[in-house]
């Protein structure tokens, strides 16, 4: 371990030993590209503070990032939080009206957007002062004519500022306090309704000692794949901020992060430590390994005694090659794992684990490494956080998961109602989520007491947003959206008056209510799509409070 991970007095200040010790190493590249080295990456920190400052910029404004995962976004987060700005990292799955509404909703200053995502904004009024491309650092709109001059001088700027050339020894960065605000990251959502969690400085230091101690193997000739959305919280500490931190170097897969890409920049890259999203293990699991194992030869194999052993070793060594061979473990998080998959990675002893977290924790809640893990369990609760089981028998009677500690959020982003529902009298954090815990301490995750879906990717889904459009639409009284094997369906009660007085068919109410359902898609986040309706022929059974009763219409996912 580093000697600069001993006693860490802010995050900043990791990054910039970090950035000094590693000057000559590789920091950050596009798959398939020359990497920068943490050199080159001072660089275009020391260039973007000069921009944010001669914007205007004052410590604790309010910077926006919204594009694909690429080397560039790393940089520009890098530049915001060194320089003492607030962080705003928007997914690039959002409409342009939700990145309208949550850069106005955030009080940004300047956006750093990507191509694509700037492409389809044209027609969208931004009330900001400074738009970037992400891409190739040039002013796309300005509500003053300096900004793009700045960027275009930016060399004699440079020298006018570093006369002797910028060095090893010009690296300084802003030095935050463990409750100073770090980032605004909103909750994945519709237009109007995401919350913007506010995470301080210690909830990202701490995270980053977590990161340190549950791989201490990892030291700056390490490498890590970025497959997950930069702008969720999992990805943006686990694939990135971390590595930064320890020196590492960081690869982004630019391209849709497909299996078959998955896999082939695995082998290449051969990185140290693997952070996935279930979906993309459970699909390599059945891609790749069920056709093997069910083939009939293999199948009665793994049902002999010593010989079971010898095949699962062999199935083992080949899934760890891959994966690229040189990792330590693959840590998957982020929503519900399949099973059985699970059952059978554990069967032939594949180095994974799952944790659990929130994007309210920065997010890391509990973890274990894999060859302490337990089946179908997210681990212990992680060091500098508490966690408790609202139940009066936390090992049998599942009960909402309660977590305070150096992880947790302060609240959300003007949003004081949302706050105080989140904490109770004593600090903890009120989860949402159901469960139990064993007398080892290990967390068992049972259901969710609130209405939330977590997707196939992570991201979250707040049902009643896509139920308040579906209930504006013709011939629907009410609806519920509920998540079947990783697809959202929309249960539809029609309005019965309104079909008997446009005198259609039962036939034609689908056809309608379809029409209408492909037409809200478009509006919707790709992960908020609907993929298909059913209608019911009586009201939705209801609280006295007149709340649908959503449990009696859950259903099982795979």
């Amino acid at each position: 371990m580093k000697s600069f991970f001993k006693k860490p007095k802010s995050f900043n200040e990791m990054v910039e030993a970090s950035v000094r010790h590693n000057w000559d190493r590789p920091a950050l590249r596009n798959y398939g590209q020359t990497p920068m080295t943490y050199g080159e990456l001072a660089v275009k920190i020391a260039e973007l503070h000069i921009f944010f400052e001669s914007c205007g910029v004052k410590k604790g404004e309010k910077i926006a990032i919204c594009s694909k995962n690429q080397a560039n976004w790393a940089v520009v987060m890098l530049a915001v939080m060194t320089y003492g700005a607030v962080a705003v990292p928007i997914l690039h799955e959002f409409k342009p009206a939700n990145i309208r509404h949550l850069l106005a909703h955030s009080e940004v200053k300047l956006f750093f957007v990507g191509d694509v995502i700037w492409d389809r904004m044209t027609e969208v009024d931004l009330d900001v002062e400074v738009v970037v491309n992400l891409t190739n650092f040039e002013v796309l709109q300005s509500k003053f004519p300096e900004p793009a001059g700045i960027l275009r001088r930016m060399d004699e700027l440079m020298r006018n500022k570093y006369p002797a050339g910028f060095g090893q020894n010009d690296v300084s960065y802003y030095r935050d306090e463990p409750e100073e605000l770090a980032l605004i990251n909103y909750t994945s959502g519709t237009s109007g309704f995401s919350k913007g969690v506010m995470l301080p400085y210690r909830s990202l230091l701490s995270n980053v000692l977590f990161a340190a101690e549950a791989e201490p193997q990892m030291n700056n000739l390490s490498k890590t794949v970025s497959m997950l959305p930069s702008a969720h919280m999992y990805g943006m500490l686990f694939e990135l901020l971390f590595e930064i931190t320890i020196g590492a170097e960081v690869v982004f897969l630019t391209r849709l992060p497909s299996p078959k890409v998955i896999l082939a920049a695995l082998a290449e890259i051969k990185p140290s430590v693997i952070i996935a999203v279930p979906m993309i293990i459970e699909k390599i699991y059945k891609q790749m390994l069920l056709p093997f194992i069910s083939r009939g030869s293999i199948k009665m194999l793994l049902n002999l005694p010593v010989i079971d052993q010898m095949v699962e070793k062999n199935i083992q060594q080949r899934l760890i090659q891959a994966f690229g061979g040189a990792f330590n473990e693959v840590i998957i998080g982020g929503a519900a794992f399949n099973r059985e998959a699970e059952a059978f990675l554990r069967r032939i002893k594949f180095p994974f684990t799952i944790g659990y977290g929130m994007t309210e924790c920065g997010p890391i809640i509990t973890y274990a490494p894999h060859e302490k893990t337990k089946l179908y369990s997210c681990g212990k609760v992680v060091p500098r956080m508490e966690l408790k089981i609202d139940s009066e028998d936390q090992y049998n009677v599942p009960g909402e998961i309660l977590v305070r500690g150096d992880n947790v959020f302060t609240g959300y982003y003007r949003n004081e109602d949302a706050t105080a529902a989140a904490f109770d009298d004593k600090g903890w954090f009120h989860t949402g989520d159901m469960g139990v815990v064993d007398e080892d301490g290990y967390l068992y995750i049972k259901g969710r007491c609130k209405s939330m879906i977590l997707g196939a990717s992570g991201q979250n889904i707040y049902p009643e947003e896509i139920e308040s459009i579906l209930n504006n639409m013709p011939f629907v009284k009410e609806s519920l959206v509920v998540d079947e094997n990783d697809k959202l369906v929309a249960l539809i009660f029609p309005d019965l008056e309104q079909i008997e007085e446009a005198g259609i068919s039962q036939a034609q109410l689908l056809g309608k209510i379809n029409e209408s359902i492909a037409l809200a898609n478009l509006e919707l986040p790709q992960y908020c799509k609907i993929s298909s309706v059913e209608i019911f022929p009586e009201e939705f059974e209801k609280t006295p409070k007149k709340s649908i009763k959503r449990y009696l219409y859950q259903r099982n996912k795979r």
